[in-house]
């Protein structure tokens, strides 16, 4: 994959996890966290796209659509298990 593929869908993903931190709220912590959350979701979600045929707003050799949609589902999920944790940790 070229370098300025692999570049913009950093920048994608990254604006998608500083979105939804905007969205969500919190501190510097949770900014990084929900950052991480994007870039390995949208890695993945670029990976199994294009490895199970599916494809759609693809930009050259990525696959935005699919990372878009697996990076905000892992979003989702982490964000709902940092808040579960977190309620864990305040009962204990």
């Amino acid at each position: 994959m070229p370098l300025p593929t692999i570049i913009y869908g950093i920048l994608l993903s990254t604006l998608e996890g500083a979105l939804y931190h905007l969205i969500r709220g919190g501190n510097f912590k949770k900014i990084l966290f929900f950052i991480v959350l994007a870039w390995i979701g949208f890695w993945i979600g670029d990976s199994a796209g294009w490895y199970l045929g599916w494809s759609f707003m693809s930009v050259g050799l990525l696959n935005a659509g699919m990372g878009l949609l697996m990076g905000f589902a892992f979003l989702l999920v982490g964000d709902l298990l940092s808040f579960v944790i977190s309620e864990v940790d305040k009962q204990e």
